[in-house]
């Protein structure tokens, strides 16, 4: 029986693998409109992409400068799209 693994796609800068780890954590979203990203302020998933820039960092990144990627990223999302009106 063949099996597949699923292997995450090549990432050109650490911010978009930053990006691209906080989503796959569920950490942060695409608002679906405009495309921004937002935080989603979920502590759970915000440690799991922790967990995941210490333990898996990209090739050639050190996981203390992956985590610090993955704060800088959380650092620049807010939790609103800036498009959408407010409610």
């Amino acid at each position: 029986m063949l099996r597949t693994i699923e292997r995450r796609r090549a990432i050109l800068t650490l911010h978009g693998w930053a990006i691209s780890v906080l989503k796959e954590a569920g950490a942060i979203r695409e608002c679906e409109e405009h495309g921004w990203m937002q935080d989603r302020a979920d502590p759970h998933a915000r440690e799991r992409a922790f967990d995941i820039a210490r333990q898996e960092p990209p090739v050639g990144v050190s996981s203390q400068a992956a985590a610090i990627a993955i704060a800088e990223v959380l650092d620049s999302i807010g939790d609103t799209c800036p498009e959408c009106p407010a409610e």
